[in-house]
């Protein structure tokens, strides 16, 4: 990936919702302008949701989101309308399909529903307009008592045709319009004590878990905020670290370094020069900061039996050295002197509400492959079933003592 790609965690995301047949795979396709969705006759053809990358102006880069239709039936359906609800995780607005020449159906009121306890904005796009000529459908009849009644009163409703191209370019527009209206701000990955000319050298291990030929994603975003802030960097490894800061004319500002060399790395970096990890600076930037920093105390707590849930947001070949599944149980297990019991989950999985309870603590990765909204959603669910939860970065800060002095940078 080249630094002018946009990470699929940093793209807005737009879900699209409807029943089988709605025309909601084709108004897809209108959308985005490209073949993304197989459009078929019989009902069902959209089975998992699909994802397809692409730019929305005015807003930039996207991700749109075609989902299995939420009146799907038998086992198998549940299993699909049940997809369709784990990707309000992850959205920043929904597009509701819903064929104007049918009656409405009741069944659109839970993703009304789902999709207002989130606070996403939606818009209600009525397809198939060009086969309807009159003035109020049954679905406009109903909609328009919802919103008497003071029922999801800020929904936006148009008429539109996929096939005949109707009304697209103003459902872009008004996507654009109510995505700008939201909560979406730009957020900084850098903390503000870095300013323009500021020398920030980057920690990155080239051991047996480095991705061969590339850094990892999280490296390259960092890169990439330090020089549009106007910033210097350096990148060396944990072995050349000592050479590199004695051969520095200027004193850095700042040294990130990647989670698992935190050790390592804070013996050799000053106490006068900000030390912190790139996973730290994705707990604040993704995620909530002050809470996953209370749940790393929960490490004080761990003893024999103990469940503890390792989470990654992406999924990759585990090495050797993984960190995720061999250098962070056995730190826990060194620092609690302790036989805990792991759990190791990967990409879109994540315990449900049931299986979070049983847990003593939940450790997320920093999350550079979700959206915020995803993880967002990440944290709550632990928090709501009162199970602490933290990430890589603030946990091996934690084990190796130098947790405050990790957290420093963002009060400076």
């Amino acid at each position: 990936m080249s630094l002018n790609d946009t990470p699929r965690g940093e793209r807005v995301c737009i879900g699209f919702f409807g029943k089988r047949n709605a025309g909601k795979s084709s108004l897809v396709n209108s959308f985005t302008g490209q073949k993304l969705s197989i459009v078929s006759d019989v009902k069902g053809t959209t089975t998992d949701p699909v994802y397809k990358a692409m730019e929305l102006l005015p807003l930039g880069p996207v991700e749109i989101v075609d989902t299995p239709g939420f009146d799907d039936e038998g086992e198998l359906g549940e299993l699909r309308i049940k997809k369709c609800f784990e990707v309000m995780r992850k959205i920043d607005a929904a597009i509701i399909v819903i064929d104007i020449s049918e009656n409405y159906d009741s069944r659109v009121d839970s993703i009304l529903a789902g999709l207002k306890e989130r606070s996403i904005p939606t818009i209600i796009a009525l397809n198939k307009a060009d086969m309807s000529e009159a003035s109020g459908s049954d679905v406009e009849k109903k909609l328009e008592e919802l919103k008497a009644a003071g029922i999801n009163n800020s929904l936006l409703t148009m008429r539109v045709s996929a096939l005949k191209g109707v009304g697209i370019e103003e459902l872009k527009s008004k996507t654009a319009e109510i995505l700008n209206r939201g909560e979406i701000k730009d957020r900084e990955l850098l903390p503000d004590c870095v300013k323009p000319n500021d020398l920030v050298v980057l920690v990155v291990p080239i051991d047996s878990a480095a991705p061969k030929g590339r850094l990892i994603l999280p490296q390259q975003q960092v890169i990439r905020a330090l020089l549009e802030r106007g910033a210097l960097s350096v990148v060396t490894t944990v072995e050349t670290l000592a050479l590199t800061l004695d051969s520095l004319k200027t004193r850095p500002k700042l040294v990130v370094t990647d989670s698992q060399a935190f050790g390592e790395v804070s013996k050799i970096v000053p106490e006068d020069i900000l030390l912190t990890g790139f996973s730290v600076l994705f707990a604040k930037y993704k995620g909530d900061l002050e809470w996953q920093t209370e749940g790393a105390s929960t490490l004080d707590e761990i003893k024999t039996g103990d469940k503890i849930l390792i989470a990654e947001g992406c999924t990759h070949h585990r090495q050797c050295g993984d960190i995720g599944t061999v250098k962070l149980p056995n730190w826990i297990r060194k620092y609690t002197n302790s036989e805990p019991e792991f759990t190791f989950v990967s990409g879109g999985e994540f315990s449900s509400k049931e299986d979070l309870a049983s847990y003593k603590l939940v450790i997320h990765c920093g999350g550079c492959m979700l959206n915020p909204n995803e993880m967002k959603y990440r944290v709550n669910a632990s928090r709501n079933e009162g199970v602490p939860i933290t990430n890589y970065g603030i946990a091996i800060a934690k084990m190796h003592g130098i947790l405050d002095r990790s957290l420093e940078v963002f009060n400076k």
